[in-house]
């Protein structure tokens, strides 16, 4: 049992769930790079081998998403992201694995390897791949694509949105934070003083500042910026963290009431450069660092940005004497086995020029 099920047993009996991931995933202590960068107490939480086919922090999220899809007996599910969405492709394996449809609906994005891998496994895995210019056309086709599937097959299809981040999908990392509890508990680690997050959809950071404040915890989360502010604005991290609380109080009155100005949450936007999915020098740094001491491969739109801060404030001598727990987000699953099975001409043709356009200056493949 799931640990957030064992504190709040009616939220067992009211919540969808479904298992996909390998939990709990083990936390290791990084000396190496702790001793390079004057870190007594620096940690990794390996979400990046959350699964057996695809890790990352999207796993958590689907549990709860996925666990709704097989309650509502749909058999389709639309999802939505940028053109090489790690979200996208977590969804069209899990979908595949329950025996489930899926589309997604993506939008263009800077040119990267991990670009390319996704979209050749997304389509591996079945998953529809639809081409949009920009938000607005977007929403217009997941209604028609909803609506069609209803009156072809006769049920709606679910709905996931992006990054799995909602209040069912946010519950992921509220349990993640129990789950580090039970480690801390254990003497796995200290309680650490702060957790390094990538803020993206905002679902993982905001999941885990309820789950640490609901746990007792004094953890401050430090979500560090990786997409433009007009698309995840702070007010809408407030609004996920207090909806989800509701949602949470709704089904287990015993959970507590948590309003956002209770918890520890910061934002860092230091390490976002020219915007989303552009990688930076501070961030390939970082990422290399990560690959030649452990090998543990970071991303260079998500997770590499958020240890690059966590490396710059260390610099700084702001993490003297602190726990630090950096939580890596990303997938380590070796894919290039399957995507050497599909040729890119394969794919609807606006896509195309992902693999015909040279990549950013700054990506050397280091995060495939």
């Amino acid at each position: 049992m799931i640990p957030i099920f064992r504190y709040y047993t009616e939220l067992k009996k009211h919540l969808p769930y479904v298992q996909l991931g390998n939990f709990p995933t083990s936390i290791e202590k990084l000396d190496k790079i702790g001793n390079e960068f004057g870190l007594k107490n620096l940690y990794i939480k390996r979400d990046d081998l959350s699964g057996e086919s695809y890790g990352g922090n999207k796993v958590r999220k689907l549990e709860f998403l996925f666990g709704k899809v097989l309650q509502t007996k749909s058999k389709h599910v639309i999802t939505l992201g940028f053109a090489g969405s790690n979200h996208a492709l977590a969804s069209a394996i899990y979908a595949k694995k329950l025996g489930l449809k899926c589309s997604a609906m993506l939008m263009p994005q800077n040119n990267a390897y991990y670009v390319r891998r996704n979209l050749l496994a997304g389509h591996y895995y079945e998953s529809k791949l639809h081409y949009y210019k920009n938000f607005f056309s977007l929403t217009l086709a997941i209604l028609k694509k909803s609506f069609k599937t209803r009156i072809q097959q006769g049920y709606f299809s679910e709905f996931i949105p992006a990054g799995g981040s909602c209040p069912l999908g946010v519950i992921g990392y509220v349990n993640a934070a129990f789950e580090l509890k039970e480690q801390i508990l254990s003497g796995i680690m200290p309680e650490p003083d702060y957790i390094y997050v990538p803020l993206g959809s905002t679902g993982t950071s905001t999941g885990l500042a309820l789950g640490l404040k609901a746990a007792g915890l004094k953890t401050e989360v430090v979500a560090v910026r990786v997409i433009e502010n007009y698309i995840s604005p702070f007010k809408g991290v407030v609004r996920l963290l207090e909806q989800t609380n509701l949602f949470l109080r709704k089904n287990d009155p015993g959970f507590p009431e948590i309003k956002f100005k209770d918890v520890l949450f910061s934002i860092k936007e230091d390490d976002l450069g020219s915007g989303y999915a552009h990688f930076t020098e501070n961030g390939i740094k970082a990422a290399d660092i990560m690959k030649k001491n452990y090998g543990i491969i970071l991303n260079g739109a998500y997770s590499a940005k958020a240890f690059a801060s966590l490396l710059s404030d260390a610099e700084k001598n702001n993490l003297n004497d602190k726990v630090v727990l950096f939580w890596n987000t990303y997938n380590s699953r070796d894919l290039s086995e399957i995507t050497s099975l599909v040729n890119y001409l394969e794919l609807p043709k606006e896509f195309h020029r992902y693999f015909e356009e040279d990549v950013q200056s700054l990506d050397t493949g280091l995060d495939c």
